[in-house]
């Protein structure tokens, strides 16, 4: 169950450090190019609020990765069930206020780790 939880933040991590480069690095180049329903005029008028979002995703992929460096067990889930915690909470209010795709893409992975995790401690008390 460890390499399944394991396999499954990096994924997590890895989606986060994507939308923390397109948010602050490439949101008047690739942004249009995705989200097309917007006008292009839009994207340059909000360059920093969309930084700041991939400054967020960028605390909530260091906060993942830190977690596979605590070598103390209890410490290491605490930490990991923190940070999937806030990517699920980011993942169910995106769902809620933007799109329902944001569910399937952040929400619902960081919860199927939660359950593993939650599993994973239950079976070793």
């Amino acid at each position: 169950m460890d390499i399944v939880v394991s396999i499954l933040v990096t994924i997590i991590t890895i989606f986060h450090l994507y939308i923390m480069w397109f948010e602050m690095f490439a949101w008047e180049t690739r942004g249009p190019k995705i989200f097309r329903n917007f006008p292009r005029e839009l994207f340059p008028k909000t360059k920093a609020l969309a930084a700041n979002q991939g400054l967020y995703n960028g605390f909530l992929a260091a906060g993942l990765i830190w977690s596979f460096f605590i070598q103390d067990a209890a410490w290491h889930t605490n930490v990991l069930l923190f940070f999937l915690g806030c990517v699920a909470v980011a993942g169910l209010f995106g769902a809620a206020t933007a799109s329902k795709k944001i569910f399937f893409v952040q929400a619902l992975p960081a919860l199927i780790a939660i359950a593993l995790l939650i599993v994973k401690l239950s079976i070793n008390s």
